[in-house]
């Protein structure tokens, strides 16, 4: 007897990455530089692009990012085919010459002696530099648009050497254990971002849709309270202030749209702007209460989220930017 609910599979191909970006520097590494979400995901970071093709000497790195949730600077480091000597050589160079917290090498096929080499340095390296080994590829099923992948094969060791320094205090311990709960619920529950590390701050920040222009925060104030906002800052103040000018001409349908009013803060004497949510709390509150501000603080983020990428970007156009 014929069985005709046969499931109909396709065939699955391996597809190399010059068939999809023709050249590393010319077509890779600025698609990977303007889609770094991808990367982030694979390493558990949130990270911006900082530049690309940066001079080192007598090299160039790829890619120099940021990674907001820790404020560490990433240099990725791209190579079709296999790993080679000279690359591993380059990322050395790179630690030294541009001052790198994280170091990605992306590469087709990390061979074995050089994910052994990574390992090494990431179990007898100081903690502050963290090496990475990223296998890059892609595939089709019969005629379908190839699909990209990243797979991690050398990471930190938890067991590493520790990083001698001052040790945290109980009020930093307080921060990274309130900021590792919101980051978790805001990574899992809502895909808000790629961060896993809680860090021993007063403050997060969060990529946005056009990080370049602005991020998204929050952080415990030194004066009692706890603030949600959009951090304006493209690196140039009179840029800055006509955005936010321009933004806050369309406060009244913002503050609708959100469902409360907001503190704008041009803060003329510094080159940021800000637009915020704040209510009162401190992180030496019962848990009840942090808990409460959590919960506040989530809701903030994503009504954020929601609402100011189409004002922001409507702005830009006008703008120019």
């Amino acid at each position: 007897m014929t069985n005709t609910n046969l499931v109909q599979l396709g065939v699955m191909e391996k597809v190399g990455l010059k068939d999809i970006w023709p050249g590393e520097a010319t077509h890779f590494t600025p698609w990977l530089a303007q889609n770094l979400e991808h990367l982030g995901k694979a390493l558990d970071m949130d990270l911006q692009l900082e530049s690309t093709e940066v001079s080192a000497g007598d090299f160039s790195a790829d890619i120099v990012a940021l990674d907001l949730s820790t404020n560490r600077k990433v240099i990725i480091e791209n190579q079709y085919g296999n790993t080679d000597h000279r690359h591993l050589g380059q990322l050395m160079t790179y630690c030294a010459v541009l001052d790198a917290d994280v170091v990605v090498w992306i590469a087709e096929t990390i061979r074995s002696e050089h994910k052994a080499a990574l390992d090494f340095l990431n179990l007898n390296l100081k903690e502050s530099l963290s090496l990475y080994a990223v296998e890059a590829s892609a595939v089709r099923v019969d005629q379908s648009n190839p699909a990209f992948m990243l797979s991690v094969v050398s990471r930190p060791n938890e067991n590493r050497a520790p990083d001698i320094g001052p040790q945290t205090s109980e009020t930093q311990e307080k921060y990274r254990s309130y900021f590792q709960v919101l980051i978790d619920e805001l990574r899992e529950k809502h895909k808000f971002t790629n961060a896993r590390a809680g860090q021993p701050q007063n403050w997060y920040a969060f990529s946005s849709e056009n990080s370049k222009i602005f991020k998204y925060g929050t952080n415990f104030t030194n004066n009692g309270k706890v603030r949600v906002e959009i951090y304006i800052d493209s690196g140039d103040k009179t840029q800055n202030e006509a955005i936010f000018d321009a933004l806050l001409a369309r406060q009244p349908t913002v503050e609708a749209e959100l469902g409360h009013p907001l503190t704008w803060e041009r803060v003329d004497n510094k080159r940021f702007c800000r637009v915020a949510a704040y209510r009162d709390g401190g992180i030496d509150a019962d848990s009840e209460t942090l808990a409460a501000i959590r919960t506040w603080t989530v809701d903030e983020l994503l009504k954020f989220k929601k609402v100011f990428p189409g004002h922001l970007q409507a702005v830009l156009s006008t703008l120019g930017l």
